[in-house]
This record gives C-alpha cells, structure tokens and sequence, in this order.
C-alpha cells in the first residue's frame, strides 16, 4: 500500500518539484495551499512578489496548474485569521519593542507545519507524511530513535536556520525531496516534468510592499550617539534595525550606523561602524535536542542570519529556556529579535531568539 504524502505548496518551482519527485516515487499525493492575504491591507506591492502579498491569487492558480499536471489533487486551506494572530501580529508588537522579527521562522514552524497541516486534518484528509520544498534533511538516530534536522547537501541553498524549530512530532512526520539536490538539479527536474517556470524568477521575500505599512503607529523620539548626544529625530523605533545606516536623515563626517535601540526609552543610539561589533550573544526562547550540555564552553558553529556561513563559537551557559554564546571573533550587527541557530558540522542542535 502507498504511503500517502500532505505536499505545502506555494506555487513556486520548489514546492512543485518536490510533489512531483513524491508523485514519480510512488506516494499519495495531495497538495495544499494556505490563503493567508488579506484584502482589507492596501500598500503598494512596489513590482515584487512575496510569500504574503495581494498577487497571492497568482499563486493559487499556478500551485492549481502544477497539480493538475501531476494528477493530484489541490485542497486551499483559508488561514487568513490564523496568520494574522500568529505572524502579522508578532512582527508588529516586535518591531514596535525595538526588535528585528524574523517572520519566515515564526511561520514555518506554526503556520506550515502547525495550522495548514491541523486544518487538513480537519478537513478530513488522510496522510501519513507532510512534505515542503525546503532545502534541508533530516535523520534518525537508531539508538534513541531521536530526530535531528540537517543542512542540506547544497550549503548555498541550505534553509536548516528557518526550521530549526521544528519539534519532535513535526520532524518525524516530514519528507524534504529536495535535501540533496541543487537547484539547477531542481529547476532541470521541472523543465523535465513540463511544471512551466521557465523564465519566472524566484521569491524569497516575506512582504511584496513596504513592510512598515504593517507596524502600528510609532511615537516620535531621539536619535543620539553612544554618548547621550542629541542628533536628530524619529518617527517611531520600528522604522530602525541594528546595523541600518540609510534613512537616519543625520547630517555626519563619518558614516553612522543604528548601535541600539532602547524601546523603554524610545531612542534610537547611533554609532561607527567598530560600535557594530560584539563578542557575544544571549538568547532565549530556547530550542534544544534531548542530549543538553552539561559542563561548558562547548565548541559549535552558529548563524546569527539566514544568509551566511555557520561561523566558530562556543556555548559558555544554558538555562532551561536560555543560552550564551561566545564567538572566535567578534561578529557585526548582532540583531535582537532574529534567530541564532547553533551547528555540529551539518547536524542543527537547536537555537534561540537573540535577546
């Protein structure tokens, strides 16, 4: 008997060509698509196409085209609401806390493989497996029967640091056909199947228009160096994130870039670039594997963002839901409210949300 397979779908060449692979393999395949636009938002989507934005239909109807082409049947989950209290409104409250949210996290982990999934169920669709087009493994050690995320073999494409919050339960349950491919493999794969994304260039942005149409109202307040020194003015903390330099409206010899951001106070602390730079890191939130460290500095490798090389660190302490990183070498723009994900060569430990 064929095992079936919930494949997400996003009308993109990723999650296509991993229900096709699912489809080719032999499994049950149906694909799901979670609506989540809201039509009462109105801001200029700025020409791009993103994971949330008014083109969703777009989306739709293209997830509709592949799964037609493959036999399989399409399932449209409304989410909007569940999306709103979940993602929308987290990235507003974080940003108006002087905090750089990472949404992509936040919404894999509780919207894809937590709600979309939850409502199929509801639905009454029956699978054995939820499968993604994530860039990523996974593997099972036999001893403890535990479930470790892994980076995929294309590090350049790697997406280990948007899912390292995976739980137990949700690993267990999931396939991702693309972990050891490249994308030029993926991309030939679709041309191969007749998918029809030839000449569509790829998203990878949360929002198609100006994400601060999002955040509620700010209050006016400082912008001063690392001195106290008044230097300007802002309309609210959540237009700033660690590491900004554009858009300050400082007149300056030297370039000046966000250092801080004191949301008790509500100023915004300016500084050089040398003030960017930190040897370490406090993070909470904690997700962690069932074998925690018990004795400390324990060497690993970490990603303080999505888009760069694990770098050397060690873990200098834990709580139950924190911990404490040092770094080999002092790292820049180390940005509360993003995601620090902590590696053993291509094995995820866990992580946590940089305090």
């Amino acid at each position: 008997m064929s095992k079936k397979v919930l494949v997400g779908m996003s009308g993109g060449v990723d999650s296509s060509v991993a229900a096709a692979l699912l489809v080719d393999q032999g499994y049950e395949v149906t694909g799901v698509i979670m609506k989540i636009w809201d039509d009462e938002l109105m801001f200029d989507q700025a020409g791009k196409h993103a994971c949330f934005g008014p083109d969703e239909k777009e989306d739709v109807e293209k997830a509709q085209e592949v799964c037609d082409r493959l036999g399989i049947e399409l399932v449209q989950v409304d989410l909007k609401d569940a999306y709103r209290d979940t993602v929308l409104d987290y990235f507003s409250s974080e940003y108006s806390c002087g905090r750089t949210p990472n949404p992509c996290v936040r919404c894999n982990s509780r919207m894809k493989f937590g709600a979309m999934v939850d409502r199929a169920r509801e639905l009454g669709i029956t699978f054995d497996y939820f499968a993604t087009g994530h860039y990523v493994r996974k593997s099972r050690d036999e001893s403890s029967g535990v479930w470790h995320l892994r980076k995929a073999a294309d590090h350049k494409k790697d997406q280990s640091y948007f899912l390292y919050r995976l739980d137990q339960g949700q690993l267990a349950a999931a396939l991702f056909p693309l972990g050891d491919m490249t994308k030029d493999e993926v991309r030939q794969y679709a041309v191969k199947k007749g998918l029809g994304f030839e000449g569509i260039p790829e998203s990878q942005d949360f929002i198609g228009g100006d994400y601060t149409e999002l955040l509620k109202p700010g209050k006016p307040g400082l912008i001063v160096d690392t001195d106290g020194r008044e230097l300007g003015t802002h309309q609210g903390i959540g237009q700033y994130t660690i590491g900004q330099r554009r858009g300050l409206g400082i007149a300056s010899r030297k370039p000046l870039y966000v250092v801080r951001i004191d949301a008790e106070r509500n100023l915004v602390y300016v500084g050089t670039d040398d003030e960017l730079y930190t040897g370490e890191l406090t993070a909470d939130e904690l997700v962690w594997g069932p074998v925690r460290p018990e004795t400390f500095p324990v060497p690993c490798r970490i990603k303080v963002r999505s888009q760069q090389e694990p770098f050397p660190a060690e873990i200098i302490g834990m709580g139950d839901d924190s911990i404490k990183l040092r770094f080999a070498n002092p790292q820049r723009a180390i940005t509360p409210g993003q995601s620090v994900v902590i590696y053993r060569e291509d094995l995820v430990l866990g992580g946590g949300v940089i305090q």
